[in-house]
């Protein structure tokens, strides 16, 4: 399919996805969703080549669904995903999209979380199944997941499960399939190991191959706010306030709803806003844009399809109030400004789990995007304190106050008071709603989850980033190979050396077990210690304190389809260290950091 598709109703889906995604925002299909739907409807195995923010989760999840009979409560679809992070944003977006299919339910499950709850889902009944290879191949060998209705099989980033080593168990759980199944395979690379696994397994693919938008654009300063402590309109108002060269700007949201009741409550707090969406006819789309050129408006909401073709110079700001779904979308919304030679400002409301698809954008922007501090009261009092006297100032050097000072001297005279006081009292009625200090207390800032050395290696998910993502630490194909560095970085805290099954004569490397560990156990690769590379076995220092669940999940884990057995070390030869050492700090990882992972 290489003509241009304009509706989500052109590629076959169902009246009541349809009906899903005009609720949720969704109002043009995105280059591989027009091409993989169709195709993934049509019954074909399907080789997609796309980076991450392509907006290729709902390339196969939507057609995905269509297969689903929710009157069948067992696995007719499962998701590999290489990382638990992953798991979890495909299993919402599910979740979003089956929002008028009742009984429908998702499982994500991955290493790290308690077996117990999975179990007692699994044994409800779940229709989709989203999972990292290590657990879901657990689950398949403990026979706790049966997937003898399965009906379509999704490998998600397939290269980024290669990279980490887990393509053996892929392929094991490809093994332990029923034959007849629909397979879709995405991938950005596609390596050799990739592609034999594709002619292996996938049955005459139809393949389809994205080019993710990129983009330079050095002249928009581009900023971001992770949601945290006070309400986006709130934080949205301070931020309009205090923000230099602010002259109009267009800010995006998801839905045609959104824009109507964000225009509300922004009129309400004294700007010129107005909505512009799909339910506007030529005539009224018109009008807003030219109230918008001449400053009749100052500020426009807009949905993306909404935007497009607005050429306003006077835009100075894009403000992303909800993030976009894919990085074409943002490209596409941050060049509303920075045009005709002027400077351009784009500013992204980011909530914790949406971290990935910042870094996303980041790559395909090929510019950093610095973290906003968020405006404090004593700020947006100042700048509100600064206009106010910039007018006063203003109307002092016109004409035709003799007459006012006659009737200030008269109240003054009549209440006994001092010009200074009816002047302020006469500030106070000036302010029009629009107190100049705002009230209330500045939300307490989210600690930066990756700057504390000393951090637990459970800290909680909403205040980290994602542990494999290029913003946070180099790719493992891009480390150096282990000869070329002599050991891990020593994390503080109590530590103690482990014994693993697999070594050189496996295939195994270094990053191998650092992506295997940080998987199923949930530790971040930062807290993992030194680690001895041995012919049969290796060794391996992680936090003291760990608890049975995270043990037993390790113990089962496969690195290049070997199970790895991990035991503590009796300080077999071959170990340049062993047993539990001391490092500085007092502070021990304790059991709950593990048990709420």
């Amino acid at each position: 399919m290489t003509t241009a598709v304009d509706s989500f109703a052109d590629l076959g889906l169902s009246n009541t996805l349809l009906k899903t995604l005009a609720e949720i925002g969704y109002e043009t299909p995105s280059p591989i969703q027009a091409q993989c739907i169709p195709v993934l409807l049509d019954g074909h195995d399907l080789i997609g080549m796309a980076q991450t923010g392509t907006g290729k989760t709902a390339a196969f999840a939507l057609p995905l669904m269509e297969q689903i009979d929710v009157k069948v409560a067992k696995p007719q679809a499962l998701i590999l995903t290489p990382t638990r992070e992953l798991a979890i944003q495909v299993a919402e977006a599910l979740q979003s999209y089956a929002k008028n299919l009742p009984g429908f339910h998702v499982l994500p499950i991955y290493g790290g979380q308690s077996y117990t709850i999975q179990l007692k889902q699994l044994a409800r009944g779940a229709h989709v199944i989203v999972g990292t290879p290590g657990r879901v191949m657990d689950h398949l060998e403990r026979k706790t997941l049966n997937l003898d209705s399965l009906k379509t099989l999704v490998l998600d980033e397939a290269d980024e499960m290669l990279r980490m080593g887990f393509i053996d168990d892929v392929e094991w759980i490809l093994e332990h399939t029923p034959e007849q199944h629909q397979t879709a395979l995405f991938s950005a690379t596609m390596p050799e190991q990739i592609r034999r696994v594709a002619q292996k397994y996938l049955v005459d693919p139809r393949e389809i191959k994205i080019k993710a938008a990129t983009a330079t654009v050095a002249a928009i300063r581009q900023v971001y706010w992770q949601v945290s402590g006070l309400h986006k309109l709130d934080a949205l108002t301070r931020i309009l306030e205090v923000e230099d060269e602010f002259d109009a700007a267009i800010i995006f949201v998801r839905t045609k709803t959104a824009t109507v009741e964000l225009a509300d409550k922004l009129n309400a707090r004294g700007y010129a806003a107005a909505a512009l969406n799909g339910d506007l006819n030529q005539q009224m789309r018109e009008r807003v844009i030219e109230q918008l050129k001449s400053g009749a408006l100052d500020i426009v909401i807009a949905t993306d399809v909404a935007a497009r073709g607005i050429d306003v110079p006077r835009i100075s700001h894009v403000v992303n109030y909800d993030i976009p779904y894919d990085t074409e979308a943002y490209v596409h919304r941050i060049g509303r400004t920075g045009r005709a030679g002027r400077n351009g400002h784009a500013i992204l409301f980011v909530a914790p789990r949406e971290i990935r698809m910042l870094r996303t954008i980041e790559r395909a922007t090929r510019q950093p995007i610095a973290p906003l501090t968020l405006p404090s009261r004593a700020d947006v009092t100042n700048k509100r304190v600064a206009d106010f006297k910039e007018k006063v100032a203003e109307v002092l050097g016109g004409e035709g106050l003799d007459f006012f000072a006659n009737i200030v001297s008269q109240i003054a005279e009549e209440q006994n008071v001092g010009a200074e006081e009816v002047a302020a009292a006469l500030a106070l009625m000036a302010q029009e709603g629009k107190p100049l200090q705002i009230a209330g207390e500045d939300p307490v800032p989210r600690p930066a989850p990756r700057d504390d050395r000393h951090a637990s290696p459970f800290s909680d998910r909403e205040q980290r980033k994602p542990r494999f993502e290029g913003g946070d630490r180099p790719r493992f194909d891009d480390r150096p190979r282990r000869e070329d560095r002599p050991s891990r970085p020593v994390p503080a805290g109590d530590m103690v050396r482990y014994r693993i099954d697999v070594g050189r004569e496996h295939g195994v490397e270094v990053r191998d077990i650092v992506g295997a560990i940080a998987n199923e156990a949930g530790i971040e690769s930062r807290f993992i210690g030194r680690i001895g590379l041995y012919e049969e076995s290796s060794t391996v220092e992680l936090p003291a304190g760990m608890p049975g669940e995270a043990a037993n999940a390790l113990k089962r884990t496969r690195i290049r389809g070997v199970p790895i057995n991990l035991r503590p070390d009796e300080g077999r030869p071959g170990g340049s260290f062993g047993g539990e050492r001391k490092f500085d700090g007092e502070r021990s990882f304790k059991k709950k950091k593990f048990a709420d992972r």
